[in-house]
């Protein structure tokens, strides 16, 4: 991995980002609220272009079905999903200020800056992270030079290593261990506590139906998931797509489009037999190499990066199947194809004390930036929690029937009530009780039948409560053939899921730099077909001769699709260049008097700086090839004769 450079200026490009409006705090005339963001024109099309790529190399090229669901969700179905109850963090604070904290952030970061203060006692060069913001520096833990024993270096790395593996009351005795307090205050802190990150509401007048802003985009296109099958003529496996914003209620947002309450993402659920768990064009990127963190070497302490072909890793079942390994690849594909550096993107497997509730394997693409590597897309295997406890919720079968090739003949135990027996004893609870035991699977019904052999009846827990099946209830309870023509099964589901903007923040870091030469000139190196605005159109001066050609080449550009922009304000050709370089513009165009006699363009490039001259005609299809990858300035360049000065004057 390539690490960040020492010298990277954060609040030099914070500070481009805000002058060109690609997003800003929300409601900062009213002081601004904490992890909202408002984006500017250059943002929203920088965001349209990166969606437009996710749609073409996901929905399009995996053939998938594009669904948009409602936000508000009914209190009912997250409850059953499981996020009423385990969707939360660790929260702690200040017991004296009250200044809250998430906790796994807070040892953290104290942790981070001892080592840094080790680093600086021992005249090793420390990485730079510098910030404008004094607010976000009252934040930070405060790093003083003091020198530590090696073994409490080594302990220190073992615990950041991992750091999202320790529940809250292991984070709490950490805490006291290492005498972690306040980062600003010196105070101490409280125990962790469990935080539920959904934003309630209620739906209706009365408020008392009581809802969430969903946290995630999943769970509608679950509930769907019938509608899809049917949609796909009832073909296996399939996915599902969606891209809306989610909402979670963070505890201390802080680190920009990081960490906010009001996000967009990007989620793809594929459903797949659990039997079959391969994945038809696994062949195409079984030799693609990826950075991978696997779980057992964080558990050791350490953050070696295993660099191996998904093949490899697939078949050493360090990645559990094939279809997550594809997708792992393809997550890949996507980000470099945006612009992000493939040297600094990992994929960091989640351990068992971080999986999420519904996951049984869950991968991180993680991004390298200079506040540290950062979650963008998690990818995981849901298995098939998400379709069974809403079907056992609902009572509605969310299952794929396939039918056999050849029947099936089993051995199965069938257990019969006594109906005769069975409503009477049971009453208003006999439907549901009797449902439950026609839902058991083969090895309970061994367990409940060994019971009722050798003592005459067995309890079931329905509901809450528990209800006695004594003999007289059962009319039999044997083994018998039983012959299936159609295979019954629920689907697992592979889930990639993109942050949208933590991936637009990580590519604006990625390709910002400056020019060496004079006074430090920012650059955002966005590949063209990212690019907010793809091609500059600069006349030479004010005078009216060159209206007609900039009509011209604007409106064929339009044409063409080609984002566009014209600048012909008074300041200088450079002045003007440098002020689309901020925004990211790969192209420019310049509009001279010789345009005016030969119908001739200046193209110029914005790394380089370089320049051709061609016909109209010939530029506006070089800009349109170029923007769209069907070709690049380096075989353009390579093709064409370099522009060094205009030949004809006014």
């Amino acid at each position: 991995m390539s690490a960040i450079e020492p010298a990277f200026n954060r609040p030099a490009l914070e500070q481009l980002l805000g002058k060109r409006f690609f997003y800003a705090p929300a409601f900062s005339l009213y002081g601004g609220v904490a992890g909202l963001y408002d984006y500017g024109p250059p943002g929203c099309a920088l965001q349209a272009n990166v969606l437009d790529i996710w749609r073409k190399h996901f929905v399009l090229e995996e053939d998938m079905l594009e669904v948009d669901c409602s936000i508000m969700t009914p209190a009912e179905v997250l409850k059953t999903s499981g996020h009423v109850d385990r969707f939360s963090d660790w929260m702690c604070k200040d017991l004296k200020t009250g200044e809250i904290f998430r906790a796994d952030h807070l040892v953290e970061n104290v942790l981070e800056a001892r080592l840094d203060g080790d680093k600086i006692a021992r005249n090793a060069p420390v990485e730079v992270k510098a910030d404008k913001d004094e607010k976000k520096k009252k934040k930070a833990a405060k790093v003083t030079a003091v020198r530590l024993e090696d073994s409490v270096v080594q302990s220190y790395k073992e615990i950041l290593a991992q750091i999202d593996n320790y529940s809250g009351p292991e984070l709490g005795e950490l805490m006291r261990t290492h005498q972690i307090k306040s980062p600003e205050t010196g105070n101490d802190i409280s125990e962790p506590v469990v935080f539920n990150l959904m934003f309630a509401s209620s739906i209706g007048p009365t408020g008392q139906f009581p809802g969430f802003l969903r946290p995630e985009t999943a769970q509608g296109q679950f509930l769907n998931f019938k509608r899809l099958l049917e949609f796909n003529n009832d073909r296996m496996p399939f996915a599902s797509a969606q891209i809306g914003r989610s909402f979670r209620n963070e505890i201390s947002p802080r680190e920009g489009l990081l960490r906010v309450r009001e996000f967009t993402m990007a989620e793809i659920e594929h459903y797949v037999d659990p039997a079959k768990k391969d994945h038809t064009r696994f062949s195409e990127v079984a030799n693609y190499k990826l950075n991978i963190l696997p779980a057992s070497v964080q558990l050791s302490g350490k953050t070696d990066l295993l660099n191996i072909t998904i093949g490899e890793a697939v078949e050493k079942k360090i990645v559990d199947n094939q279809t997550l390994g594809y997708f792992l690849v393809r997550i890949h594909m996507f980000l470099t194809k945006i612009g992000i550096n493939p040297d600094r993107v990992r994929f960091r497997q989640h351990m068992a004390n971080e999986m999420a509730h519904y996951a049984c394997d869950c991968w991180d693409a993680e991004i390298h930036t200079s506040y540290g590597w950062k979650e963008c897309v998690g990818c995981a295997d849901r298995s098939a929690y998400d379709l069974t406890v809403h079907s056992n919720k609902t009572g509605e079968k969310l299952v794929v029937r396939e039918r056999l090739p050849e029947p099936l003949v089993e051995e199965k135990l069938q257990l019969e009530i006594n109906k005769k027996v069975f409503g009477p004893r049971f009453k208003k609870d006999a439907k549901a009780v009797e449902e439950h035991l026609a839902a058991l699977d083969e090895t309970t019904l061994e367990g409940l039948k060994k019971s009722h052999d050798e003592a005459g009846t067995f309890a079931v827990n329905v509901n809450g409560a528990s209800f006695y099946i004594t003999k007289d209830l059962i009319t039999s309870f044997e083994k018998a053939s039983i012959t299936t023509h159609v295979r019954e099964y629920t689907p697992n589901v592979i889930e990639p899921s993109f942050g949208i903007g933590r991936i637009l923040y990580c590519l604006m870091e990625h390709v910002y730099w400056t020019r060496p030469e004079g006074e430090a000139r920012g650059v955002l190196s966005f590949p063209p077909i990212v690019a907010p605005i793809k091609c500059l159109l600069v006349p030479l001066s004010t005078n009216e001769v060159f209206m007609p050609i900039l009509n011209k080449v604007s409106a064929q550009l339009r044409r063409s699709g080609v984002a566009s922009k014209v600048d012909d304000s008074g300041a200088s050709i450079g002045r003007r260049y440098a002020r689309n370089d901020e925004l990211g513009t790969p192209f420019g165009i310049t509009v001279d008097f010789q345009s005016a006699q030969d119908d001739t363009i200046t193209l110029r490039e914005r790394d380089s700086t370089k320049q051709i001259r061609e016909k109209i005609e010939v530029v506006i299809e070089l800009v349109k090839d170029m923007c769209e990858g069907k070709t690049s300035w380096e075989q353009v360049s390579a093709k064409y004769p370099a522009f060094v000065s205009q030949e004809v004057a006014e």
